[in-house]
Formats: structure tokens, C-alpha cells, sequence
């Protein structure tokens, strides 16, 4: 057994039933005022913060067939405590037409509203902003146009996306032009100032097939340099599941405003890239990783990790790395592992282990050149029902229901030279029916030298009799908010922070955000109640 296992199983053999004490516990939890939610709407995100409080937006969505994109809007303040100082609506009429909303932005302290309008008769679709007043969350009715692309019609629009620098210097928007069958992909690029200034733009022709190619991520530096990671497909736009890879990676960089193109394919044969990011390190290098498979894109066994300088245009650091052989089968029973190493030892790539479903979800850079990868164990079931109705009278029917899946979270610790220098393990269970996982998975903080993660969990993962392969499901009854501590040498302890019956809501941790570098603001709801909580880290 190893030393972080056994840390969190002695841990949790003491918890006693007195859960929700604060004492010892790495972070206090502190309510704001119980609120109602107004009828049909739902908290979008947190839009950013100030020295005050939190910006929320709230949204109620348009139920009608082919309304298009024009829900209800409202941004919302929020004041230390977490209590609700002002709500605003905010209109997307103008001149009595509907813009389609696209985002609320916070670029330092500024609001910005971001919307877009199709119009047919000239077919082209126009992308505006608005400043929002923070004081007031007043829009200003100064409504300006910073990009238009072409526009068949309402169905073949295109897109519009957006993304800050680093440093909130510079702004992208991506435009993602209209789709056309055995066309070259196309896409626009402008890069802005912090009042929307355009700084530079440049429309993309890459010499790929629109379906033979994907966007997957796309990221601006402090100097306006821009950074795409795309893959490019042999055949049809599917990513082959098993047998032998039919795509590749590739990074693409428009350096010097534009002016400069340089492509990097990225590839390990017949090895399977499940999962790639990168991030922008403070050099200027794009420090990429991800997660690689020999048997196809279900399952993970080890990390990839290279750089790219795009100043000498090299590739460096480049290194795969298998997981280790304990940290795959943790919670795997002794008859089982002793099979799966006499498949490891004959080297039986079929049979050999792999981690299954995990979603890499962040890349966090270390501050001496090497990065953390987190990642989600994650997938949706699909179950028929075929035992309603009476099939004498001809009304037998089939209910399709949608099983929800997200359980444990790793960490893993890489080394400037690709070396994995620790893995960790958060183990959970999450499984929910129809709902889209609406109260599962997690929310992170990085706290000087440790990283926390909120979640929900089943109480009685505290009560001492755990089984760490098989813990008891989080089903949204009886749940506690738990709060799992990762050391920098990669030690898990997991607390209960809170019971959700006690605070009356439940937990959504796609919703809460760090919003400070030692508090994350927590945001629950229930039965029309909602309230939003600061967690205050030690």
C-alpha cells in the first residue's frame, strides 16, 4: 500500500460522526443570505471580481422551437458576505430587433457586454460590444460593431469566441466562418486592445478540408501573438476509438501580428494522443501536455510533454512517460493485479492496464518549467427501458434515460524535463440520472503550494468503514461538501467541509471559482433557494 493511500485511509478511519466541525479542516465556509431564484432562471457563471464582490450572470433561457439564441439576461453583484446588493436585466433588443447574447466579459475591472446580430438581407453576422456600468450593471446604449463575418443564413452563421491574454493586455476573437462541404477550413482572427481597439487581423485559409479538421483550443500571449491546437483527420471528421490512429495534433502560430505563420504536427504513430493542451508560459514558450493510450482514445497510460519556442521554432523537452504500474491498479483487487502484470511482464498490449474515461480538464504551470495535469474520470451511459405501456393495446413504449458519470479526480506531477515526479488520486463516486450532471464534478483553487478541490460527496465516506474501490455513490441525499487537501509531494487528505442539508442547498462546483488567491466563492441552490459562500483557505 502506498504512503498516500495510507494517509487517506488513516485519516478517514478517525473522522468521527461529528462531520461539519471546523476544526482542522484546511478551510471555513462562511453563507451568504438565502435567496429565492426567480421563476426559470438559472446561474450561468461568475463572471469576475472586484475589491468588493462577485459579478454573476443569470440567465433564463427561450423554451420555444427556433427562437434562436436570445435568452433572458441579468448580471448580479454580490457583495464579501455574499449577499446580494444589485440585479439587473439587461435588454438584447435594439432598434426592435433581437441580437443573439454571446458573453459577458471582465477584462480588469470593466464590463463588457458581447452580442451578436445575423442579418439576412445583407447575409452577415455582426459581433457588437457594450460597456456595462459596474456601479449601476447599467448597459451603455453605445452599441459598437468590432467584426462581421459572412453569413448564408440563420443556420450557417458562423461563429464568434473570445479569450484574454495573461496579462488582460490583448484580446482574441476567433470567428469560425460558415461551414462549406469539401471547402478548405476557414477562420478570422483579431486581436483588440482592453477598449476594443483592433490591434490586427488576419483571415485563415488552412489547406485542410473543413471536415477533416477541428479547432480544439486557441490562446492569445501578452504580446498579441496568437496560438491554435487543432487536429487533422485522414478520413472522415471521427476520431478513431481503436486499431491505429487516424489524426494528429498540430499547433499553429500567427506571430508579428499576424504576418508569421509556423505550423507543428504533433504525432506518435501508432500510439493514440487521447487528450492535449498547452498553456503560455511567462518566457514565451507554449508548454504542452497531455495523456497517451496504446489502445485507443477510451483509456489513458501514460503523460506526453514537450515545448515549443516559437522565437527558434523548435520543439524541445519532448517525453512520454508511462504511469506507474501501483498508481493504475490502486484500488484494484491482488487476484486481479497479479493478472495484470503477468500481462504487463509478456507484454500483452491488449490485456495490459490502462485508466479508463479520464478527461484532462486543466494544465497548471509550475513555476520552474514543468506543469500538473488534471483530469476527471468521466462518461455518459445510455440505458433503454422498454417495460412501460401494455403491448396488447399497441402503447408499449421505450424511455431512454442518460446516466451520469464522474468519479475519481488525478493529478499528475511533471518535471520541466517531462519526468513524472508524483501522481495523485481524489477517489469519488458521482452517478446521476437525466440531469446532465448538474451537481457532480468539481471545483479547484490553487492555494501558494497546495491545490484544493470541492465536491460533493456521500456522508458516509466519512463514517470510517470506506471501501476505496467501491465508495458509497453520491446520489444528492444525505451529501456533504467535501474539501480534498494535494501537498506539493502529492499527499491527499479529503475533509467533510459542510453538510448541504444544513445549509439548504446543494453544492454546484462548475459554478464556484476561485476568486481570490485564498478564497473561492461556493454557490448552491435547491427547490427554488439558492446562496453563494466564501471558503477561506488556512
Amino acid at each position: 500500500m502506498n504512503n498516500k493511500l495510507s494517509f487517506l485511509i488513516l485519516l478517514l478511519a478517525f473522522a468521527n460522526i461529528q462531520l461539519f466541525a471546523q476544526k482542522d479542516i484546511p478551510g471555513r465556509i462562511n453563507w451568504g443570505e438565502t435567496l429565492a431564484t426567480p421563476a426559470g432562471t438559472y446561474l450561468s457563471k461568475i463572471i469576475g471580481t472586484d475589491s468588493e464582490g462577485v459579478f454573476a450572470l443569470r440567465r433564463k433561457d427561450d423554451s420555444g422551437l427556433f427562437t434562436g439564441n436570445h435568452p433572458k439576461i441579468g448580471i448580479e453583484y454580490y457583495d464579501d458576505k455574499m449577499n446580494l446588493k444589485k440585479a439587473q436585466e439587461i435588454s438584447l433588443k435594439f432598434e426592435k430587433k433581437n441580437r443573439a447574447f454571446e458573453d459577458v466579459i471582465m477584462i480588469d475591472n470593466d464590463l463588457f457586454l458581447m452580442t451578436s446580430f445575423n442579418n439576412a438581407g445583407k447575409k452577415k453576422n455582426y459581433l457588437f460590444v457594450q460597456e456595462v456600468n459596474p456601479k449601476t450593471l447599467k448597459v451603455n446604449n453605445k452599441l459598437k460593431k468590432i467584426s462581421e463575418i459572412d453569413a448564408r443564413n440563420k443556420e450557417a452563421g458562423g461563429n464568434f469566441d473570445t479569450t484574454i491574454s495573461g496579462d488582460s493586455s490583448k484580446i482574441l476573437v476567433y470567428s469560425g466562418l460558415p461551414y462549406k462541404k469539401r471547402n478548405p477550413e476557414r477562420f478570422s482572427l483579431q486581436v483588440f486592445d482592453p477598449q476594443f481597439e483592433e490591434l490586427w487581423k488576419k483571415n485563415i485559409i488552412l489547406p485542410y478540408n473543413d471536415e477533416n479538421f477541428s479547432i480544439e483550443e486557441y490562446r492569445i500571449d501578452n504580446q498579441g501573438n496568437v496560438y491554435l491546437l487543432g487536429v487533422i483527420y485522414s478520413d472522415r471528421f471521427a476520431r478513431r476509438r481503436s486499431g491505429i490512429p487516424n489524426y494528429q495534433y498540430t499547433i499553429l502560430a500567427y506571430t508579428k501580428d499576424g504576418e508569421e505563420a509556423q505550423e507543428y504536427k504533433i504525432s506518435l504513430g501508432d500510439q493514440f494522443i487521447t487528450d492535449l493542451t498547452f498553456k503560455i508560459a511567462n518566457n514565451g514558450q507554449l508548454v504542452c501536455s497531455g495523456f497517451y493510450s496504446d489502445k485507443g482514445t477510451y483509456s489513458i497510460k501514460g503523460t506526453y510533454f514537450f515545448k515549443v519556442d516559437p522565437k527558434t521554432e523548435r520543439i524541445t523537452n519532448k517525453n512520454l512517460k508511462k504511469f506507474d504500474f501501483e498508481f493504475m491498479t490502486e484500488y484494484v483487487s491482488d487476484w486481479k493485479k497479479d493478472r495484470l502484470k503477468a500481462a504487463e511482464r509478456k507484454g500483452d498490449k491488449r490485456r495490459e492496464v490502462e485508466l479508463y474515461e479520464y478527461d484532462l480538464d486543466n494544465l497548471v504551470l509550475r513555476s520552474d518549467g514543468g506543469a500538473l495535469l488534471i483530469a476527471e474520470q468521466y462518461f455518459v451511459e445510455v440505458r433503454n427501458s422498454n417495460n412501460f405501456g401494455d403491448p396488447r393495446f399497441g402503447n408499449n413504449r421505450s424511455i431512454q434515460e442518460y446516466i451520469y458519470n464522474y468519479n475519481d479526480i488525478i493529478i499528475v506531477n511533471i518535471n520541466p524535463n517531462g519526468e513524472i515526479e508524483w501522481t495523485a488520486r481524489i477517489p469519488k463516486r458521482q452517478q446521476t440520472r437525466n440531469d446532465g450532471g448538474y451537481f457532480s464534478s468539481y471545483a479547484m483553487s490553487i492555494v501558494r503550494d497546495k491545490i484544493y478541490f470541492v465536491f460533493n460527496e456521500n456522508d458516509r465516506n466519512f463514517e470510517g468503514s470506506r471501501r476505496f474501490d467501491v465508495p458509497y455513490n453520491y446520489n444528492g441525499n444525505n451529501s456533504v461538501i467535501a474539501l480534498a487537501e494535494v501537498n506539493k509531494y502529492g499527499d491527499v487528505a479529503v475533509h467533510p467541509l459542510y453538510a448541504n442539508r444544513d445549509a439548504r442547498v446543494i453544492t454546484r462546483p462548475k459554478i464556484s471559482k476561485q476568486i481570490s488567491k485564498k478564497t473561492m466563492a461556493i454557490y448552491g441552490e435547491s427547490n427554488r433557494r439558492y446562496k453563494f459562500a466564501t471558503l477561506a483557505f488556512k
